[in-house]
């Protein structure tokens, strides 16, 4: 399946049950709930997905469950992130088996490479395969920048065609802009400054809070690419506390909490991660119940300008 990148891609949570089995009944509740909102693609065992706890089997069986139940109607995208390059080209290898229609790659785990060792990295795994790869570029938390001099580079590799720009930098999408015109796609993958990011003329966003919250995090990226800019800066604020949720250490558990309350999932979450609780659970949950009491109703026009959906959304204040 070919992949646009372009729209909303939500980095999905990956559910489990009480005694830390995955929860499939769970996880694709929440799949057909982004789908019915009209996201663009789901993309799995990213930061959200709680990668590092996760077993390659057990990254198969979401790979496979989640081809099987989207039956075509978005691609799929698996996140790599691995210690060697070996271990990256055969999680590559295996995502393309499991029907994968294509993958987020980080930079190496846990070894902090220079600019050259990333660089051949990822050249060495887009040679391995011919899936379309979104390069995610998150030094805040995993150390590694890729520059835009980096980037030069591995514009040569046809098969790395999009960037997940989670810098903090809003101002990165100019410069990418700039430097390679539309060579690769972009998508924001901060969930605070994606408004800007889009405004600016970031392709996508590869959200968070979109897990509990769907429908208003498509028609924030479908207000702002219809020019409907005051309602779109509305939605926003109302967002925004909720969307401050995804710049925290403990995202996981936020958003996980945030699904809980919305019905969309659990706060089982996988140890290490403990579920919030005392203060600090009762801090977020005010957040997000003070977010569902105010929640804007939601109204699906006939028409939608997002590709591959056939809802739009417009914001009504209650």
């Amino acid at each position: 399946m070919t992949v646009k990148w372009e729209g909303v891609f939500p980095a999905v949570t990956t559910k489990f049950t009480e005694d830390d089995r995955l929860d499939i009944t769970a996880f694709l509740k929440n799949v057909e709930a982004q789908l019915a909102a009209g996201v663009n693609g789901i993309i799995l065992g990213g930061t959200l997905g709680e990668a590092s706890t996760l077993s390659d089997e057990e990254k198969a069986v979401l790979v496979r469950e989640t081809v099987s139940y989207s039956a075509g109607r978005v691609p799929v995208i698996l996140n790599i992130a691995e210690q060697t390059t070996a271990g990256a080209v055969a999680a590559a290898a295996a995502a393309r088996r499991d029907g994968a229609s294509g993958l987020m790659l980080l930079p190496p785990m846990r070894y902090k490479a220079d600019a050259r060792e990333t660089v051949a990295y990822f050249k060495a795994v887009a040679a391995s395969t011919d899936l379309p790869i979104m390069i995610y570029n998150n030094p805040i938390d995993y150390r590694i920048l890729v520059t835009l001099d980096m980037f030069g580079e591995l514009a040569e590799c046809a098969n790395i065609q999009a960037v997940k720009e989670s810098t903090r930098d809003v101002g990165n999408i100019t410069r990418m802009r700039n430097r390679f015109g539309d060579r690769f796609s972009l998508l924001c993958g901060v969930d605070t400054i994606a408004l800007e990011s889009l405004v600016l003329g970031a392709d996508g966003w590869v959200a968070g809070l979109v897990c509990a919250f769907p429908a208003e995090t498509v028609a924030i990226y479908e207000m702002v690419k219809a020019g409907r800019l005051a309602e779109a800066v509305a939605l926003n604020r109302w967002f925004f506390p909720l969307l401050e949720l995804d710049i925290h250490p403990k995202l996981v558990q936020n958003i996980k909490l945030a699904e809980a309350e919305a019905g969309l999932g659990t706060e089982h979450v996988r140890l290490p991660r403990l579920p919030l609780e005392g203060l600090e659970r009762e801090q977020v949950l005010g957040i997000i119940r003070q977010a569902l009491k105010t929640r804007p109703r939601m109204q699906a026009l006939n028409q939608s300008q997002h590709l591959g959906s056939s809802l739009r959304s417009k914001v009504a204040s209650e």
